[in-house]
């Protein structure tokens, strides 16, 4: 309970309360000039083969690349592509679903629809009645130190965050930051960098008297990261709390995937996780991760999240939901894209009705490279790790804001509201 106590209060919070309430933490924006002659932009539309099916959160990359990006809930990609690169293939992958490359000629005819087909490779036989699911995870978290990165990397990312009361949104915000990320094996916390951002605010027409504001912003995502935090689930003393199971035996990456699901023990009341584990049947490494807060206990849960709010209201946690991607370089993985889904309900204590609002945060690590000359970030340069994105609207009224930057492509939701904030910017 204290670990993951202290976890919460350490990444994310939220500020409730009645009124305006003044950004409390500035951060500073560059502006780098973008060559627009030196990248290709890419478009397309990932979908099942047989259901027709968008499927949301694919993983696609340049083929011999550090390049990458993730589809959005509806399917969709776009990934920019230095000029020198535009001999390579576009490769992707899906769980469920046989890996697919692409080559970029085939996709300069503009958006075109990429489909997927289930995998049909016989997996090897599995009798679910021998395996024994906790020992499974227990060798992934074992197998931690030797299947994911031991160097230092420096990692280029996009972050997306919004907050919304039903349909509207009173908040978005997108930046790229770097991100320093330390070995697996080390204990050092990792870093962050603000390098573009833009955000726009509306809180006084979208959340009546109530304004919501997350703490965090990039380290939301990044703490999540199980495989480098193991004290969330898969340290010994994290996993005593769990019981597992074996759900299946799955297809990503082309590779043989256990599948176990894990929930916590009866007899422990205070909120753990449950979910699922997705473990490489040959190396053991953890490739994904589909987690929840165990909501149950609404007093308990909310004092993970909520740090201020109005004295008359009550403020209660609805869904919190977690998903980690990780991502193989010649034999060793890391994190590669995180989404947070958070939902809260406010009930004032003189209003009939309830007010229902949703945080949906994500990040998809871009590019990367190892940090051969173990660069580290002064104090000065960093992001707080309670640091609130700053209110302003900047870049939303420029369409070429991010240049060659690789992005999230927004789905239609987000679009209409981008386009809603550049009218009102004009």
């Amino acid at each position: 309970m204290q670990t993951i106590f202290r976890f919460f209060n350490k990444s994310v919070s939220l500020f409730m309360t009645t009124g305006f309430l003044l950004t409390l933490f500035l951060v500073t924006t560059q502006t780098f000039a973008q060559d627009t002659d030196t990248y290709n932009e890419y478009k397309g539309k990932i979908i099942s083969d047989v259901t027709g099916k968008s499927l949301e959160y694919a993983s696609i990359s340049l083929a011999g690349t550090n390049i990458a990006t993730v589809s959005n809930s509806e399917g969709e990609f776009s990934l920019k592509v230095p000029a020198d690169q535009q001999d390579k293939s576009v490769l992707i992958s899906y769980l469920g679903y046989a890996n697919r490359e692409v080559p970029l000629t085939q996709l300069k005819t503009g958006k075109m629809e990429i489909r997927m087909a289930e995998s049909v490779e016989r997996l090897p036989e599995v009798s679910i009645s021998t395996k024994d699911p906790e020992a499974i995870v227990r060798e992934a978290a074992r197998k931690i130190k030797i299947n994911y990165t031991s160097d230092p990397l420096i990692m280029t990312a996009f972050y997306r965050e919004s907050i919304s009361k039903g349909k509207k949104y009173a908040s978005l915000s997108e930046a790229v930051v770097e991100i320093y990320k330390e070995p697996y094996a080390s204990n050092a916390e990792d870093a962050a960098r603000l390098f573009k951002a833009r955000k726009s605010t509306d809180y006084k027409k979208r959340l009546d008297t109530l304004v919501l504001k997350l703490q965090g912003g990039p380290y939301n995502t990044i703490k999540f990261d199980v495989a480098k935090n193991r004290d969330l689930i898969l340290d010994d003393e994290a996993l005593k709390n769990y019981s597992f199971s074996y759900t299946s035996l799955a297809s990503l990456n082309n590779r043989p995937t256990h599948v176990i699901s894990f929930r916590q023990l009866p007899s422990i009341q205070d909120p753990l996780f449950y979910g699922k584990l997705f473990i490489d049947a040959q190396t053991y490494a953890i490739t994904k991760v589909d987690i929840s807060l165990n909501l149950e206990n609404e007093v308990l849960a909310s004092k993970y999240f909520v740090k201020k709010k109005p004295i008359n209201a009550d403020v209660a946690p609805i869904k919190a939901n977690y998903q980690i991607d990780y991502r193989e370089s010649n034999g060793k993985w890391f994190q590669s894209y995180s989404r947070l889904e958070l939902g809260f309900k406010v009930n004032w204590k003189k209003k009939l009705f309830n007010s229902n609002y949703d945080i949906i945060i994500e990040m998809a690590v871009t590019d990367w490279k190892k940090n051969e000359q173990n660069i580290s970030l002064k104090n000065s340069e960093k992001l707080r790790t309670n640091v609130i994105l700053t209110d302003k609207a900047s870049g939303f009224a420029d369409s070429d804001f991010w240049g060659e930057y690789n992005i999230i492509e927004p789905e239609k939701s987000i679009e209409n509201a981008i386009e809603k904030i550049k009218r009102k910017l004009d």
